[in-house]
C-alpha cells in the first residue's frame, strides 16, 4: 500500500507563504498522479493542483493559479506544494492523495493525463493525515 506522511502547514498571514510536503512510500510513479486536497468544514474536498508523476506535468484549480506551485522530487520521494500569496479563503485542512484508482483502465498516458487534469479528489485512493492551513 501506499503510505503517506505530510508536513508544513501551520499559520500564514495574507500575503505569505508556506510550503507543504508529503514523504510516501509504496507509490508507482509510472502513469499515476498525486496530488492535494483541500476541504474546509461544511464542504467537499476539492483538489488544488496534482501532477501526472510520468512526466511532472501540473494541473491547477483555477482559484490558486499563479499562487500555487506542485513539484515532485522523486530522488527524495517527497511532493512539494509551495503556496505564495496567501488569501484567507486558503484556510483549509490540506491532504496529499495520492494512487489513480483506474489508470489500469486507460491505454494511453494522454487518456491518464486527461483524468489528472479532471482535478477530481475520487480518482485517488489513497489519503494523507491531512494538515491544517490558516490564514489571517
Amino acid at each position: 500500500d501506499v503510505q503517506l506522511v505530510e508536513s508544513g502547514g501551520g499559520t500564514a498571514q495574507a500575503g505569505g507563504s508556506l510550503r507543504l510536503s508529503c514523504s510516501h512510500t509504496g507509490f508507482t510513479y509510472s502513469r499515476n498522479s498525486m496530488g492535494r486536497a483541500r476541504q474546509v468544514p461544511g464542504k467537499e474536498r476539492a483538489m488544488v493542483a496534482a501532477v501526472y508523476t510520468g512526466n511532472g506535468h501540473p494541473y491547477y484549480a483555477g482559484s490558486v493559479q499563479g499562487r500555487i506551485s506542485i513539484s515532485l522530487d522523486k530522488a527524495q520521494n517527497t511532493l512539494y506544494l509551495q503556496m505564495n500569496s496567501l488569501k484567507p479563503e486558503d484556510s483549509a485542512m490540506y491532504y496529499c492523495m495520492a494512487d489513480l484508482v483506474n489508470r489500469r483502465l486507460f491505454f494511453t498516458e494522454t487518456a491518464i493525463e486527461e483524468l489528472v487534469s479532471e482535478l477530481r479528489p475520487v480518482d485517488y485512493g489513497f489519503r494523507g493525515q491531512g494538515t491544517q492551513v490558516t490564514v489571517s
